[in-house]
């Protein structure tokens, strides 16, 4: 029979023991404090800044148009640029409206003038080539600012590619942060597409900091 562990370990396991309660329990009731700020921390919010053009990202259909048409009504700017993703194939196939024309009709529903919406890339497949379109348009265009509004955690990402891509240009990149519909940054952690979210975003900027 093995002898009993001497009495000195035993407190040591127990006082580790209680120091893991302890912190453990610490991290349960300051989560939410804790999260929300790092949601803060992460997310990019320009001030609102007149631009040259407001620039409406593929995907996002439930908020980033009206994100820009409301920026549009508020005068910020006279311009709005909606890139044109790749046609998908139930789009190919004439199933669904593409992307690009339920933009522009959610625009135009909204309050934007027909003038004032412009197609921007061709068969668009990432935010970098978004980017890239963006860029060949203020290099043809002469623009000094653009803003683009994105939901809250694609904003960090979108910040970065922007402005690296467009680096050289003179052109300035604001972002603004959309809180999406179904979950906010407050309470992101709650919600599946809060952390599904979050957690795509920093994949992704890793990935685009390591290729880009």
């Amino acid at each position: 029979m093995s002898a009993p562990p001497p009495p000195h370990r035993l407190r040591r396991v127990g006082l580790w023991s209680c120091g893991l309660v302890v912190l453990l329990s610490t991290i349960y009731y300051l989560r939410s404090p804790v999260l929300a700020g790092l949601a803060t921390a992460w997310i990019i919010n320009d001030p609102p800044a007149k631009a040259d053009a407001i620039v409406v990202l593929g995907g996002g259909l439930e908020y980033r148009p009206f994100a820009a048409a409301r920026l549009f009504r508020e005068g910020v700017s006279q311009r709005i640029l909606v890139t044109q993703p790749e046609l998908s194939p139930t789009a190919q196939a004439g199933l669904v409206v593409p992307e690009f024309d339920l933009a522009r009709q959610l625009l135009l529903t909204n309050g934007v003038a027909p003038g004032a919406i412009q197609a921007l890339g061709t068969n668009v497949t990432s935010t970098r080539d978004e980017a890239l379109a963006l860029a060949t348009w203020v290099r043809q265009n002469h623009a000094r600012s653009v803003l683009i509004p994105t939901d809250v955690f694609h904003s960090r990402r979108v910040r970065w590619i922007f402005s690296r891509t467009l680096r050289g240009t003179g052109t300035q990149v604001h972002v603004a942060a959309i809180e999406p519909t179904r979950y906010q940054s407050t309470n992101w952690w709650q919600h599946e597409e809060g952390l599904i979210g979050f957690q795509n975003e920093v994949v992704k900027s890793a990935y685009y900091h390591l290729k880009y």
